[in-house]
């Protein structure tokens, strides 16, 4: 039987690469529901194309909100392809229902991991995570135990090599000229930042239960390892791949099975002249500490980090601001931030709330 799918977030990088794997794939997958923000000629083209039982559009809800959609009984994979906060209570409601999340959302699992792996446990949910770095050593565990530390693998952005006395002058649009992937604006200026790898530290740790000291962080410009794990023995498995969002994508939708698909070109090893590893830098780059130092806190100090990134990167898109601003008002807003003892659906949202209500009054 076809797995019937939920997409919400259809008509961003991840939800249309989706719907590229589905049209593939038809007879494995139906998608039976379709969400995006602004109802636009791309969504109604997919709305032909893949003829959904059910649609949402943010700007025209009809009374409808996005959880419902991830919630339908008749759904067995949610697919949480839209950045930022505004699926969370979508995740957190899934995560209730026993469904497969196939998540490319980071936020949801940094400001609620810990809420949603409960729910998980109770309900018989599971995660297949979507995040190519997450996807690589999700397969490289298969089968395995006694970890010894996650690699994560980073491309290094636009800016590696870059003087920090020169990012006072970056600009959008130099920011979003990522030199391996096609990925949404927002996504986009966090890994030219290392945001989206700190992000992905706070992930990892999420999913798979390891300490944080455990996650490392290597620079590889060339985006062919897309992560790595080494076991107490000293070998190492590592992921490879061109870099191609519709592979994790279509492993996610499909495991434990790999399909064939011709829109998947293969890798030609010879031309793997090179593969070069490197530290990040984190004072160019601070933002990869400050979301160590979130998860450390732990509490909602990971919830105001996504909450005080998505204002300052906005900010910055809008040029509101400038590029070495974002880290200034991510910490502004960490330090802004008062923990509670224990986290429910109420406190994330209002803390995401307080804190972007918090950091667009310092822009102001």
């Amino acid at each position: 039987m076809k797995k019937k799918i939920a997409l919400l977030g259809s008509t961003g990088s991840i939800g249309t690469q989706t719907c590229d794997v589905v049209a593939h794939q038809s007879d494995k997958f139906e998608i039976i529901a379709l969400a995006c923000g602004h109802d636009s000629e791309l969504f109604r083209e997919q709305v032909r194309t893949f003829s959904p039982k059910y649609t949402y559009t943010a700007d025209k809800p009809d009374g409808m909100k996005l959880s419902d959609l991830a919630t339908l009984d008749e759904v067995d994979i949610v697919v949480i392809a839209t950045p930022g906060h505004s699926p969370l209570e979508a995740a957190i409601n899934a995560s209730l229902t026993g469904k497969i999340l196939a998540l490319a959302n980071k936020e949801a699992l940094v400001s609620a991991g810990e809420l949603i792996n409960k729910n998980c446990k109770a309900s018989g949910s599971v995660i297949h995570p979507i995040d190519s770095e997450h996807s690589a050593i999700w397969q490289c565990l298969a089968g395995e135990e006694e970890i010894s530390r996650i690699i994560l693998t980073a491309s290094g952005g636009p800016f590696r090599k870059t003087p920090k006395e020169d990012l006072k002058k970056v600009t959008p649009e130099m920011a979003l000229k990522h030199p391996s992937w096609q990925m949404g604006p927002k996504v986009t200026i966090d890994s030219s930042t290392l945001m989206n790898k700190g992000l992905e530290v706070i992930e990892a740790y999420r999913l798979f239960g390891t300490a944080l000291d455990q996650i490392e962080v290597l620079v590889h410009p060339q985006s062919i390892i897309h992560s790595m794990v080494e076991f107490v023995d000293g070998a190492i498995k590592a992921q490879m791949g061109l870099p191609d969002m519709r592979l994790p994508i279509q492993y996610a939708l499909s495991y434990p099975h790999r399909l064939a698909n011709p829109i998947l070109k293969s890798m030609n090893l010879k031309d793997l002249t090179t593969l070069e590893f490197e530290q990040p830098d984190t004072d160019k780059f601070p933002c990869l500490d400050l979301a160590r130092k979130a998860a450390r806190l732990g509490s909602t100090y990971p919830t105001a980090l996504c909450a005080a990134d998505e204002i300052a990167v906005q900010a910055f898109l809008d040029k509101k601001i400038e590029y070495l601003d974002i880290p200034v008002l991510i910490n502004q807003g960490l330090e802004h931030n008062k923990p509670v003892q224990s986290l429910s659906a109420e406190i994330i949202r209002n803390t995401d709330i307080e804190t972007k209500e918090y950091v667009a009054g310092l822009i102001k």
